[in-house]
């Protein structure tokens, strides 16, 4: 527990405590670039892109190791690995603008065949007489132990400046993410923000092989952003949320993982991300669980005394047990049936609201449509005074 205390509190070295920041910066990056892509609904790309690296990380180290001897230098990987990626997207792009064949289809298939490609670059690489070899299966899983310093500044630098990247670009993204017609009016090349886009997500991708792996570095950018839904319905806010998740998953992950030797970086933090997500899924008060069941017995329990009072006006027999249980405790029944004064204040104030309700909708049908709950809420509170006056008025002259 001390040692994990000290870990958190950045004190368990200068090494630990680097790639602890470079990971949270990394998270908040890869969560903020993911909420964009989420919104684009794109969030499969991410997976051809981070699977469609291994090649490149092969064919790098292959070429690193029979020039220099040596093939583990971060930059050359990082730099392979890139080259491979943005090659997959490529491809997933040609294939589904210039075929027949969907999104999901191309992702797939590139996705597979680099990956593929990959695994067999790894067979011929452990099977040569060169050095550092152990090193590439980190690249799978993530494994931040044993990272070198110039390592850990790489990935600590290079994901400041994807967040960076983000935070500036994040105005034409939004515009391009709900109405890209609209951005086109407004002057914003679509194609190149996509591509801006595609790019920052290939960024992150390859930054955090390193600290998250290849087959989960894609958890980072969908997780956080789906977990931050749950929480707001204002994209500026989601990006923070999703940004803030991202961090502390990461952050967690590394810390955790930097405790012990050989536990895998990349499935830590994917198992904190996903505590996260559950967390917001329970307990968000916008759109978790929780929530949405309180909401929903609120309806119930709103419509249940709404058809208890109006059947009280009308004189009619409640048979419905759930409704006579509402009226009794909101007063508005006695123990044995019988309709309180409230009651009947009540009921005549509903029929009064039932009529409002109704000439609302007949004269305004379209604004009508957009009001939530009504004919379920008093039509005080869902319009303003002015036209509440405006269809009382209209009204008086047929009760007359």
């Amino acid at each position: 527990m001390d040692a994990l205390l000290s870990a958190l509190l950045l004190q368990a070295g200068y090494n630990t405590a680097l790639v602890s920041i470079g990971a949270a910066l990394l998270g908040a990056s890869a969560g903020a670039i993911g909420t964009f892509v989420l919104l684009r609904k794109r969030s499969l790309v991410t997976d051809a892109i981070s699977h469609a690296t291994l090649p490149g990380l092969g064919l790098a180290f292959l070429v690193m190791a029979l020039a220099a001897g040596d093939g583990r230098w971060m930059p050359g990987l990082l730099v392979g690995a890139a080259l491979s990626a943005g090659l997959g997207l490529l491809a997933v792009v040609w294939i589904t603008r210039r075929t027949r064949l969907t999104e999901d289809v191309a992702i797939g298939a590139v996705l597979s065949v680099f990956f593929g490609l990959g695994v067999v670059l790894l067979t011929v690489i452990q099977s040569l007489n060169t050095g550092g070899q152990a090193g590439l299966s980190g690249f799978l899983l993530g494994s931040t132990a044993g990272m070198l310093r110039s390592e850990a500044e790489t990935i600590a630098v290079a994901a400041a400046i994807t967040g960076l990247a983000v935070f500036l670009l994040r105005r034409p993204f939004t515009l391009v993410c709900f109405d890209q017609d609209y951005a086109a009016t407004r002057g914003i090349n679509v194609r190149a923000v996509d591509l801006a886009m595609m790019g920052l997500v290939l960024a992150v991708t390859v930054i955090g092989l390193k600290v998250a792996g290849l087959v989960l570095i894609v958890a980072l950018t969908i997780i956080p952003p789906v977990a931050a839904r749950f929480w707001t319905n204002r994209p500026d806010r989601m990006v923070v949320i999703a940004a803030s998740l991202g961090a502390a998953a990461a952050y967690g992950g590394a810390v955790i993982s930097a405790l012990g030797e050989g536990l895998p970086t990349g499935a830590l933090i994917v198992l904190l991300a996903f505590a996260l997500f559950l967390l917001s899924l329970i307990f968000s008060p916008v759109r978790g669980v929780m929530a949405g069941s309180y909401a929903r017995f609120l309806l119930r329990k709103r419509v249940h005394e709404r058809q208890g009072l109006l059947a009280l006006a009308r004189g009619e027999p409640i048979y419905d047990p759930l409704t006579m249980r509402v009226l009794r405790r909101a007063g508005y029944v006695r123990g044995d049936g019988v309709p309180s004064l409230e009651g009947r204040a009540a009921a005549a104030a509903a029929v009064r609201d039932e009529a409002l309700w109704d000439l609302y909708r007949r004269l305004f049908p379209a604004e009508a449509a957009n009001v939530e709950y009504q004919g379920l809420i008093p039509i005080g509170q869902a319009l303003p005074p002015d036209m509440v006056a405006d269809l009382e008025a209209r009204l008086a002259p047929k009760g007359a």
